[in-house]
């Protein structure tokens, strides 16, 4: 298995609910956290926080969360499995994000700083997730996966909230006319 990427179409449909927790589900799950880790090993500068089943081409509802997104040595992640937002609320604020399928492209999103999920875990066990700022932010970027919605939907008409990584691993404004205004490819859009 791979991440796939922009233009897939896959990123574009609704992913179904899981329901049962099979060997199979636990497998993807596995699958997930494996190549995370893998596409972290080619990106020195980032880390991969989180992951969504469709990002590898898997239509079901299961994403996975970096335990420490500060930390790049602790490579535990937890799987959530048909996750939804009950609410988001906050301040909108607007931050970086990027995306393991939508290489290169960076953005300024807005999205509420808080929100509550109710999921299960891999064992079956319901949870309920109170979030604040960046878990909430990767959390509500994962479920968007989860229904065929991309960050770069979020800012498609802001040209000035596109950015790429340099070579020394900052971030730059991106040329909006040459790499994103006529690039359908980018939205998945033929």
């Amino acid at each position: 298995m791979k991440i796939i990427t922009t233009p897939d179409p896959r990123l574009r449909e609704k992913s179904e609910k899981v329901g049962k927790i099979t060997p199979e589900i636990l497998d993807v799950i596995a699958k997930m956290r494996q190549l995370s880790l893998d596409w972290e090993k080619d990106h020195p500068y980032e880390l991969s926080a989180a992951m969504a089943a469709p990002q590898m081409g898997v239509l079901k509802r299961i994403i996975i969360i970096r335990d420490d997104m500060e930390d790049k040595k602790n490579a535990s992640f937890t799987a959530l499995i048909d996750p939804v937002v009950i609410k988001a609320e906050g301040k909108i604020k607007k931050d970086y994000e990027g995306c393991l399928s939508v290489p290169t492209i960076y953005g300024m999103v807005p999205r509420a700083t808080k929100v509550r999920v109710k999921a299960k875990l891999e064992d079956g066990t319901e949870v309920r997730i109170k979030a604040t700022d960046e878990l909430a932010r990767t959390l509500l970027h994962e479920i968007d996966h989860l229904n065929g919605i991309l960050f770069i939907d979020h800012i498609r008409d802001d040209k000035d909230a596109f950015y790429e990584m340099s070579d020394s691993g900052d971030l730059v404004p991106v040329d909006y006319d040459k790499k994103i205004k006529n690039n359908q490819k980018l939205w998945g859009e033929e």
